[in-house]
């Protein structure tokens, strides 16, 4: 026995892995699959004046690439949660059918409002990336955009919708299918990030959070891995 050490006391101290705190919540954050492309001319239909395109094929391919993932792992996937916008319901179809589960709505996790811009017209906008646009990211706010949601009212929802989630499901892990601004506003809230610095999630992409009553843990961002080999999945094409 070394000098300064008791028979019930160990010897050396291993690294330890993440575990989820008593009561916590698990959300694996997934954004929709690619929706259909906007024609100028015919703009996406409207749900409570925000766009709501239906899934692209490409997309109904990647809804199923994600179930498929989250399968094979193995998930202990209790819940899952979808927004107003069908393209969510669309994207969780596959792994809701396969878990026998019915999807819960969350309206407080639905796409950031785009005023003027919305019904496709800021997939056009942001293209022609104009002075509007422009500054769109250069102040990271959304309302820069006429008639656009606050970026604080925005984070305010968001952080609603996940608390409740959170509070509903502890000592679980949920599959909440949302939205690429969502997903960045709840990583930003998470690590104090300004607000676009982590707007770029891909179509059906998962990042994980942890959620433990006003603490929310960061697990991972913009996994592809079930998409894609490549890190740059955004660049290349979809395999």
């Amino acid at each position: 026995m070394s000098q300064g050490t008791t028979p019930d006391e160990p010897t050396e101290y291993r690294q330890g892995r993440f575990m989820r705190p008593p009561g916590a919540c698990e959300i694996l954050l997934v954004r929709h699959g690619e929706s259909a492309p906007y024609r100028v001319g015919t703009p996406h239909p409207l749900v409570d004046g925000q766009g709501d395109p239906p899934l692209d094929p490409e997309g109904v391919r990647q809804a199923a690439q994600v179930a498929e993932r989250l399968i094979s792992t193995g998930e202990p996937i209790s819940a899952i949660y979808v927004t107003t916008m069908q393209r969510t319901h669309q994207t969780a179809a596959p792994l809701a059918s396969s878990l026998g589960l019915t999807p819960i709505l969350e309206p407080n996790l639905r796409e950031v409002h785009l005023g003027e811009w919305e019904g496709g017209e800021y997939r056009r906008r942001m293209a022609e990336f104009g002075p509007i646009a422009q500054q769109v990211f250069a102040e990271g706010r959304w309302d820069a955009i006429p008639g656009a949601e606050s970026t604080e009212a925005f984070a305010e929802r968001i952080t609603a919708g996940i608390k409740r989630i959170a509070t509903e499901n502890p000592d679980k892990v949920v599959a909440a299918f949302v939205h690429g601004g969502v997903i960045a506003q709840i990583i930003a809230s998470a690590t104090g990030a300004k607000s676009f610095g982590f707007v770029g999630a891909d179509n059906a992409s998962i990042s994980h959070i942890v959620v433990t009553g006003d603490t929310w843990v960061v697990r991972c961002f913009n996994d592809t891995s079930h998409l894609s080999p490549t890190f740059t999945v955004a660049a290349s094409p979809l395999i």
